[in-house]
């Protein structure tokens, strides 16, 4: 065993002890959260009547907020890059003695193969993740017979660019499951923002309804930005030492400082990325920001709160993100908006768990 992975099986005995293994644990739907970052998707699942039994990334301040916001300390600081898959399934046993999931979903990092990174290459080391994914995917079906899995990513995984690699990976996801894949816009599904995503759903190959699945359809009737965030209080500026108990109205209601002298004359903000200003009237562009793109509030005068950009992904107002600022920056923009990940996680559990309904 590796320095690592001693490292990582020290720190979840630890956790074992404290995981809160309840009765409504062990009678749910349960599921194995891979790539699982600050718990969006997992979100949704929960919503629909499932529960996350392990869960593992490798972003600290998603692990912690993961922890902070779900029951019991399901989720673990893990590189999952670097873990061969035999010790995968051991810490799960550790954290989740004799479970029995029913499906593992996440979402590998992007960057590698999106558009929107000018600086992306085919060489990128994140690109290797998708592998990674179905690796541990057949091993845990392998060992635990799982029905299902849900993998999202960004549409241009599906482009020119990227079709050998769309194939591969499609190639190994069948090795086990009936697959389905459909870009979804979480715009359709009263999220207020036009957020297209791609979204690869397998149902398992000895699973007698495995040829049956079918996508959620959405809906036509678009949430605008003044409907979700115009009732919204001013929010806090940061400033070293703020707390997210300093924060008037949620811990996440905080943004930059509006130093540049653009915002001072609104009604001249420049185009591009990093000024791009919202439309009270319009669903929100795509959450997914870089170093100072956050959106700028349709008042012209500010950046988007945290707060504000969780509610316009669909989060749970109750929901809080942890960490500093630019951590709570890169969770909202990387997360899976929960009310697709509910309109999925309600088709699946329709069609293999008619009796949970």
């Amino acid at each position: 065993m590796t320095y690592y992975e001693q490292n990582q099986y020290d720190r979840l005995a630890a956790a074992q002890t404290n995981a809160k293994i309840t009765p409504a644990r062990l009678k749910s739907l349960q599921l194995i959260s891979v790539f699982s970052g600050a718990g969006g998707m997992d979100h949704g699942f929960h919503q629909a009547g499932f529960r996350t039994i392990f869960s593992a990334d490798n972003n600290e301040a998603a692990v912690n907020t993961f922890n902070y916001n779900f029951t019991g300390e399901v989720s673990h600081c893990v590189d999952l890059g670097k873990i061969y898959a035999k010790n995968y399934l051991e810490m799960i046993e550790a954290v989740s003695p004799k479970c029995k999931p029913k499906g593992i979903i996440g979402g590998p990092p992007c960057q590698g193969v999106s558009r929107g990174n000018i600086q992306s290459k085919s060489s990128d080391p994140r690109n290797r993740l998708m592998t990674t994914y179905t690796r541990l995917l057949n091993a845990v079906e392998e060992e635990y017979g799982i029905d299902f899995f849900v993998f999202e990513n960004v549409p241009d995984l599906q482009s020119i660019r990227n079709a050998g690699r769309f194939k591969s990976l499609m190639g190994a996801l069948r090795q086990r499951f009936v697959v389905y894949n459909k870009i979804l816009n979480a715009a359709d599904f009263g999220v207020p923002q036009n957020r297209e995503r791609l979204f690869i759903i397998g149902i398992n190959k000895n699973h007698r309804q495995a040829e049956k699945f079918k996508f959620p359809l959405g809906n036509e009737i678009r949430v605008s930005v003044r409907q979700t965030i115009k009732s919204l209080p001013n929010p806090a500026f940061f400033m070293r030492g703020i707390r997210g108990e300093d924060i008037p109205h949620h811990p996440n209601h905080w943004t930059m400082n509006p130093k540049s002298s653009r915002f001072s004359a609104p009604g001249k903000l420049p185009a591009g990325r990093s000024f791009r200003r919202l439309d009270w009237d319009q669903p929100s562009h795509t959450v997914a920001y870089g170093h100072r793109e956050i959106h700028v509030h349709p008042n012209g005068t500010r950046r988007l709160s945290i707060y504000e950009a969780m509610l316009l992904q669909g989060f749970n107002p109750n929901f809080r993100l942890l960490g500093n600022l630019s951590e709570q920056v890169t969770q909202v923009s990387n997360a899976v908006a929960p009310p697709v990940a509910l309109a999925i996680a309600t088709s699946i559990k329709r069609l293999l768990y008619p009796g949970h309904m």
